[in-house]
């Protein structure tokens, strides 16, 4: 799974319709060239693979203000925006998906339905559980892993692992449950 992908749709469809530049911009405001491999040349390149493979529809529009040639416009088709909802669900569901995939995708959480996002989290938790269970049921009983070595910091990095990654999951669903963030299905603000 791309976080390029995700964000590049992401961005895309928040705008309705974007050129290059503007994607691109969007990304870096939102740091995420500090935090994922989405790159100048990143951007450029998903926006033309996607487009090949029919996600994105590009619309040529007034030459470039440089002198250029003139800039492309891209939109979601609709194997575009199911696309990035398939990447962002599995994203905030799946118990360890590279830490950039998953800022993406809680950065895009406010485009799903709160419910929806809710039990996604829910799921991501469940299976972070059932991880981290699943270290501990090999264990033999009363295992003092400092005696281990480096192998058992390596069970203890796991465990720690486990255990951060669930709390923070727990965190931010109790945060959705309060209301925090204007959902897909939120009335707008008056």
């Amino acid at each position: 799974m791309s976080v390029v992908r995700l964000l590049v749709l992401g961005a895309v469809r928040r705008r309705g319709r974007s050129h290059g530049y503007l994607v691109r911009a969007d990304l870096e405001s939102w740091g995420a060239h500090e935090w994922s491999s989405a790159t100048s040349g990143s951007i450029y390149h998903a926006l033309k693979s996607m487009t090949g493979q029919g996600l994105l529809l590009a619309h040529e529009t007034t030459p470039s203000e440089a002198g250029g040639p003139p800039r492309m416009e891209y939109e979601l088709t609709g194997d575009g925006e199911q696309a990035y909802f398939t990447l962002l669900r599995e994203a905030l569901s799946s118990r360890d998906p590279r830490l950039d995939l998953l800022a993406a995708a809680v950065g895009l959480i406010d485009d799903l339905p709160r419910a929806e996002a809710i039990d996604l989290l829910r799921r991501r938790a469940l299976v972070m559980d059932q991880w981290r269970d699943s270290i501990t049921s090999e264990l033999p009983p009363g295992t003092d892993l400092e005696t281990w070595g480096p192998v058992g910091a390596v069970i203890e990095l796991w465990l720690h692992t486990a255990d951060s990654r669930t709390a923070w999951t727990h965190r931010l669903i109790a945060r959705l449950e309060e209301g925090a963030y204007h959902m897909a299905d939120d009335l707008p603000p008056a």
